[in-house]
């Protein structure tokens, strides 16, 4: 009984002394998060792409396109918003686009934009909730 009990007290000590009030240190520098490369608000590609979802709820894809509808028309800066909501994948001869989707296909930048703006006009107004 008694070797349990000093078992026991040992282990208990021993998580005690375990928790300490200090960050984890490497050497004699605490440790650090390592945020990823391109997150910063003041490049290019943030400012390319639509207004972020409140925290809890992600935004339609109609709402980030009709987002880029804020954007002046014809412009590089419109179409990397609709290429920030849809990624383009161009092929060498596309179809007629049906949908929004299709435009992806589109390899000149005027067609694909003047695609986009199409589709994106298109799209019934979603109320603001």
């Amino acid at each position: 009984m008694r070797m349990i009990l000093a078992v026991a007290a040992v282990l208990y000590s021993a998580s005690a002394f375990a928790q300490a009030d200090k960050p984890p240190m490497v050497g004699d520098k605490p440790l650090v998060q390592v945020k990823p490369k391109g997150t910063k608000a003041g490049t290019k590609e943030a400012a390319a792409k639509p207004a972020a979802a409140p925290k809890g709820k992600p935004q339609s894809i109609a709402a980030r396109l009709q987002a880029c509808l804020d954007l002046d028309d014809g412009t590089k800066d419109r179409l990397n918003c609709y290429d920030a909501v849809i990624p383009p994948a161009p092929k060498p001869k596309p179809a007629k686009a049906k949908g929004y989707a299709d435009c992806r296909f589109f390899k000149e930048e005027d067609e694909r934009l003047a695609c986009f703006n199409g589709f994106a006009e298109s799209i019934l107004k979603l109320p603001k909730t």
